[in-house]
């Protein structure tokens, strides 16, 4: 796939609001926090390497990743989160690049929430798309969405590229601080755009 969008944002920014928008479009979208999700699910591929790094306890009962027990592990011990992520990281890398190559659509949504953060997804996009709003509504979206607590939610932005870093990165922002009927023609907007400049280098 020639022309490959880089959708990015923090935790509550709306992501995959703005991922089913541009799916509604007919665009593949490959959002890595799904195949994360595919990956430690009950039978998920990374699970025995997560098992026998971190212990059964961080295993649900159905054998998926029991993500409470992980995220206290992540939170009280920061080389976690790198140990995990070497586990994942790979994985989702190889399962991405196979969607994206059996992509047939005219452009690629490839949703990774930590585009900013690692240098190296950044260099395999055309466009970064960054989903943005207030930091506010990113923690009262996650309070209502997910039940964490305040704390745990500061903790998990705190851990993310900051607002300033994404915007900085930012070829294309999609404010969604508003209601969500205000984002279709935003997406609308966007998808011509990236319709036309995958013309262009088709």
């Amino acid at each position: 796939m020639s022309f490959v969008v880089g959708l990015t944002g923090g935790i509550g920014s709306g992501k995959s609001a703005v991922g089913d928008l541009f799916a509604a479009q007919g665009i593949a979208v490959i959002d890595t926090d799904a195949i994360a999700h595919e990956l430690t699910a009950p039978g998920g591929t990374a699970m025995p390497a997560i098992r026998a790094e971190f212990g059964d306890a961080v295993a649900a009962a159905d054998g998926a990743l029991d993500r409470a027990a992980m995220r206290a592990i992540v939170f009280a011990d920061p080389s976690a989160r790198k140990r995990l992520e070497g586990i994942l990281h790979p994985m989702i890398r190889i399962e991405s690049e196979r969607r994206l190559a059996a992509a047939e659509s005219p452009y690629v949504i490839y949703m990774v929430p930590l585009l900013v953060e690692s240098g190296d997804y950044h260099k395999r996009v055309n466009r970064v798309a960054v989903v943005d709003c207030r930091e506010e509504t990113q923690i009262a979206r996650v309070m209502q969405r997910n039940g964490l607590a305040r704390p745990d939610i500061e903790r998990i932005l705190a851990a993310q590229a900051s607002r300033a870093e994404r915007l900085a990165a930012a070829d294309d922002v999609i404010d969604n601080d508003g209601a969500l009927a205000e984002l279709a023609p935003r997406i609308d907007q966007l998808h011509q755009s990236y319709l036309a400049s995958a013309a262009r280098i088709g």
